[in-house]
């Protein structure tokens, strides 16, 4: 049986959330968590965060062993692009993009 849990507008790159991403498709949840834990990144906290919520969603479920649950998907798409403009000499501006990320983990058992 699938579970998900979704999170938007995290405060970090797609490009850098996927490859947290990656790195724990696929994985037992247990085994996951512990990569997510000794990751040096911050899309990892965000993700270990909304994994563990993925697995309280599956233990309200009746049915559903945590034990057997395995990583079935993580989709980590492009949110909204906050736009800022930093001043530079002779009057210019630059663009800074603050790019955010919508995740979503699913879960199902073995």
């Amino acid at each position: 049986m699938e579970v998900r849990a979704t999170a938007k507008h995290l405060r970090f790159s797609p490009f850098k959330g996927r490859l947290i991403a990656d790195m724990i498709r696929g994985k037992a949840v247990h085994e996951a968590v512990g990569i997510l834990a000794f990751t040096p990144k911050k899309s990892a906290r965000a993700m270990k965060k909304l994994l563990e919520s993925a697995i309280a969603n599956a233990q309200t479920r009746e049915g559903v062993d945590v034990d057997e649950l395995y990583v079935k998907s993580v989709c980590v798409d492009t949110g909204q692009t906050l736009k800022r403009t930093i001043l530079r000499s002779m009057g210019r501006a630059n663009r800074i993009f603050k790019r955010t990320s919508h995740v979503t983990i699913i879960l199902d058992e073995i």
